[in-house]
């Protein structure tokens, strides 16, 4: 079953430090990659999901694919605001997507495959309507 909603954007602000800098003197695709996951935990987190609770449940999202664009390169001090919002549901898995903004302008695009797995069996479980509902 494929169920779309329109869900609100969470934001947060990032900082690149110094150690998130490569050789050639932009923010490395490791580092995005860790921002996708972080804004990601913190939208989680903002709707009383942490992993604590994702444990009392049994089951937890995993990633199953990252698609990451590189729009434009970023550099130590300047100031970004990632964005995430859930783009779709399945039964057991759902698309998030991801922004990284500098000035209002998209530096990296990002869409994540998230499923829900038992974390006893490792199997796909169906995600719960309450706690789909809350990123909507």
């Amino acid at each position: 079953m494929y169920i779309a909603r329109m869900a609100e954007r969470f934001a947060i602000p990032i900082i690149p430090a110094r150690e998130d800098i490569d050789e050639l003197g932009h923010v490395s695709n490791l580092v995005y990659l860790r921002w996708v996951m972080d804004v990601a935990m913190a939208h989680s987190r903002s709707v009383g999901w942490d992993f604590v609770r994702y444990r009392q449940l049994g089951a937890a999202f995993m990633v199953r694919r990252h698609e990451i664009d590189y729009v434009s390169q970023v550099t130590f001090g300047e100031t970004l605001r990632a964005e995430t919002w859930v783009d779709s549901w399945r039964l057991a898995s759902c698309i998030r997507k991801t922004e990284l903004l500098r000035d209002g302008n998209v530096v990296v695009r990002a869409v994540t495959t998230w499923a829900m797995i038992g974390l006893a069996s490792g199997r796909p479980r169906r995600i719960p309507d309450d706690l789909a509902a809350l990123f909507t």
